[in-house]
């Protein structure tokens, strides 16, 4: 097997790829981020909101439209009730973020297998596949940036102007920021910028006009968008761009060292990443200094320039994770050279600790998984026993490949315990599921047509409820007024937190509880539940 990799690793590097993102796709439930988004390309659709976008009706400007318009001619093809589908997109430009990093790293004098490996930690990071199976906007904006980096990097190394290079880096650049604002612009593209022109010095003059006049004509092409809708519907562009920069400052802020721990959200490879950020060790240890530097500082000045953003997210590093695949590569590539003859103690030691726990993982999943269905084991066996059998193997691979001091024997065993993650475990997280308490939004249109009355939200909207209904559900309160339907009766979305609250609001009303809506898969007492997407309905009718 580790020789038939080692002479196809492209291919492999395309099957892991595959495996990592399309392989059950579908059975994951969709999120807030994710709702939001299928929820504006369904409107677009349905109700012609391709430039002026909305989300449950009304205007959507803190976002810009690309992710949104990709998937709404998925939608518009597919539907937008089969999820695995409304992911194609996603998936799509994750396969391009591998690729153009692939690519890119071509042009920095690394060993085939380095690009290769380095290319594997990438897609099997964890913050990069479970966001290249989520449809939200993140993996397009620095997966477009990539793209941006990887043809100015052709350009610098160029011999003479190349007019395609220059066009398709400030058209991806711009895409970038037709996805999510200039994001990606400061946390990707900026810290590429700084470490490649302090390492790699040589052409500045030139690289560095290149490089002006590609932001320039980018960000003409992605804000594009933003100033048509701010020149035709300035009011609601205005109210949402300020609501975003006060959120940079007033929401979910975190002090400056909040992200110290960047290095675990690569999941499997935190090890690695940390030793790979150990600088004064690795230096002296990888073949080419240079790329090293870059890669190291083009990962630590992303971290420091998301540190200094108030807000502060855990998703919000995902651009670190894409140099920093670039710099564990050069620890990966040195075990790869050097694993047999490892001479100092500790680094051995500390080796077969790292890696030796992974193959401990891989053979305790063959017991773990039965003892995980034990109460369902009938219904789960056509995943669990091929988790257990590949666990198995796949553990035993890895410990025997460090009894023999086979670096690439582990490192790809590795690889393909990550796989057999998604490709068998993903399913049993059903397990957890109980259809007992679960109640649709589409449930509904049944009370509507038994009452003939129309659905309004109590306050604010839930995007997953929304999204689940079908069509927008407009809310009665914005918090500050309520305007009342003029329907005789109507029916009404509130939690039940808010049941007192609302009352007071309907003194000409009788309020009748008629049904509700929980999309939880799990009961109340279990630590999963989330309140947020339960609500009561409620038959309102004048007195």
């Amino acid at each position: 097997m580790v020789q038939w990799i080692k002479q196809n690793s492209v291919l492999f590097l395309i099957i892991v790829t595959i495996l990592m993102l399309f392989v059950n796709l579908g059975v994951l439930q969709t999120n807030i981020m994710e709702a939001r988004n299928i929820i504006s390309a369904r409107e677009m659709v349905h109700d012609g909101n391709w430039i002026f976008t909305t989300l449950n009706g009304l205007p959507r400007y803190e976002k810009p439209p690309l992710p949104t318009w990709i998937t709404a001619a998925f939608g518009s093809v597919f539907g937008f009730e089969n999820f695995f589908w409304l992911r194609i997109p996603v998936v799509l430009i994750t396969i391009l973020l591998v690729v153009w990093f692939y690519k890119t790293l071509t042009h920095f004098d690394l060993t085939k297998h380095q690009v290769v490996n380095s290319s594997l930690v990438l897609i099997t990071s964890f913050y990069v596949f479970f966001s290249g199976r989520d449809n939200n906007w993140d993996m397009y904006t620095h997966s477009f940036v990539m793209g941006a980096i990887l043809f100015l990097v052709k350009e610098f190394q160029s011999s003479k102007f190349n007019l395609f290079n220059f066009i398709a880096a400030f058209f991806l650049l711009g895409c970038s920021i037709m996805s999510k604002g200039p994001v990606s612009l400061y946390a990707l593209f900026l810290p590429f910028l700084i470490a490649y022109f302090i390492v790699y010095r040589y052409k500045l003059g030139r690289n560095l006009g290149i490089t002006i006049l590609t932001i320039i004509l980018g960000c003409v092409v992605g804000f594009a968008w933003m100033m048509y809708v701010k020149y035709f519907d300035a009011e609601h562009f205005l109210a949402a761009s300020q609501k975003e920069v006060n959120n940079w400052h007033s929401y979910n802020t975190r002090p400056i060292y909040y992200y110290w721990s960047f290095f675990t959200q690569s999941g499997l490879w935190t090890i690695p990443a940390l030793v790979s950020l150990i600088y004064p060790y690795l230096k002296s240890k990888v073949a080419n200094k240079k790329a090293y530097q870059f890669a190291w500082l083009w990962t630590i000045l992303s971290v420091v320039l998301l540190s200094v953003i108030p807000e502060k997210k855990s998703r919000y590093l995902l651009p670190v994770l894409i140099p920093l695949a670039m710099n564990i590569g050069f620890y990966i590539e040195y075990l790869r050279l050097e694993f047999k003859n490892l001479s100092n103690k500790t680094e051995r030691y500390f080796t077969n600790f790292t890696f030796g726990l992974y193959g401990i993982i891989g053979i305790a999943i063959s017991v773990g998984v039965f003892i995980y269905t034990k109460d369902r084991l009938s219904e789960f066996l056509v995943w669990s026993i091929p988790f257990a059998v590949v666990g198995l193997i796949l553990g035993i691979s890895i410990l025997k490949g460090l009894k023999i001091k086979s670096f690439e024997q582990i490192f790809y065993s590795t690889i393909l315990l990550m796989c057999s993650v998604v490709a068998f475990g993903f399913p049993l997280s059903k397990l957890t599921f109980s259809e007992e308490f679960y109640s649709s939004a589409k449930n509904l249109k049944k009370l509507e047509q038994q009452n003939q009355i129309k659905t309004y939200e109590w306050q604010s909207f839930v995007p997953e409820i929304v999204l689940d209904y079908g069509t927008s559900i407009s809310a009665i309160s914005d918090g500050k007024k309520t305007i009342f339907p003029k329907e005789e009766k109507f029916g009404m979305l509130a939690s039940p937190s808010d049941s007192t609250f609302f009352a007071d609001h309907f003194n000409n009303y009788s309020i009748k509880k008629i049904g509700a809506v929980d999309l939880n898969h799990s009961s109340k007492d279990q630590k999963n539940y989330n309140d947020r997407i339960q609500r009561n309905y409620y038959l309102i009718q004048k007195k």
